[in-house]
C-alpha cells in the first residue's frame, strides 16, 4: 500500500499536481462511464471549484461533507466543500476556500493550496475544478446547517488503495447509470466525488 504520509510533504504533493489552474475544459466527466446519456452538441458549463482537503494528521485524512437532505440538488450526498464561482472570486482556489469556510467554518488560513487536478464535467452542467489543499490541524468546525448535515474524515491511505474503489450502478430516469464508489464505515462516497478521488490517486501514484 502507498505511504500516504509521504504526501504531508508539500513539495512532494505539489510535484504530482498542476501548479496552476488547468483549462476549464473537462478531461473527465460523469459521461465516461455513461456515454449513452451524453447530450448531443456542446454544452455551456457553469464554472465551479471544490477543495480536496488533505488534513495533515499523523495519519493523513481527507475531509468530506454530507449535504443536507433539505437541499434541492444532491441532497444527502457526500461531497467536497465547494460550489459555483462568484464574481468576487479571484481564482478557482479562492472559490474553493470561500466555500470551505462557508460550509464547514474552517478558516482559509489553515489551508495551503498544493495544486490542481483536471476539470471534471458533471451531468448537471458544471465544470468542476478540484483544488487540492493541505489543511493544518487545530481548525474549528462550524458547519452551515442549511447546507451540511455532517463533516467526517477518511484515511488518505484508504482512498489511495485501488482495491477500495469499485463501480456500482443504479436506475435513473429510465436508464442504467454507472459510477465509482468508495465505502468507508457507514459512508458511501460515489459519483463525481469518487471519480475525483480516483483521479487524485492516479496522480499521486
Amino acid at each position: 500500500m502507498m505511504d500516504a504520509g509521504a504526501f504531508l510533504n508539500l513539495e512532494t504533493l505539489r510535484s504530482r499536481l498542476y501548479a496552476d489552474p488547468p483549462s476549464s475544459e473537462p478531461k473527465r466527466s460523469d459521461f465516461d462511464l455513461n456515454p449513452h446519456v451524453r447530450p448531443e452538441g456542446r454544452r455551456v458549463l457553469r464554472l465551479s471549484a471544490v477543495l480536496v482537503p488533505i488534513v495533515a494528521r499523523a495519519e493523513p485524512t481527507v475531509l468530506f461533507t454530507r449535504r443536507s437532505i433539505a437541499l434541492s440538488r444532491h441532497a444527502g450526498q457526500v461531497s467536497f466543500p465547494g460550489g459555483a464561482a462568484d464574481p468576487v472570486d479571484t481564482s478557482p482556489a479562492a472559490t474553493a476556500l470561500r466555500e470551505l469556510q462557508e460550509e464547514t467554518g474552517i478558516d482559509p488560513s489553515f489551508v495551503t493550496v498544493a495544486g490542481y487536478l483536471d476539470a471534471y464535467e458533471t451531468v448537471t452542467g458544471f465544470s468542476v475544478l478540484p483544488v487540492v489543499g493541505l489543511v493544518a490541524e487545530g481548525f474549528a468546525l462550524a458547519p452551515d446547517a442549511r447546507e451540511v448535515d455532517a463533516i467526517f474524515e477518511v484515511p488518505l491511505a484508504f482512498l489511495l488503495d485501488p482495491a477500495n474503489c469499485r463501480e456500482d450502478k443504479a436506475e435513473f430516469k429510465g436508464s442504467t447509470r454507472r459510477f465509482y464508489v468508495f465505502e468507508y464505515e457507514s459512508h458511501y462516497i460515489w459519483g463525481a466525488t469518487a471519480a475525483m478521488l480516483r483521479a487524485l490517486a492516479g496522480r499521486l501514484q
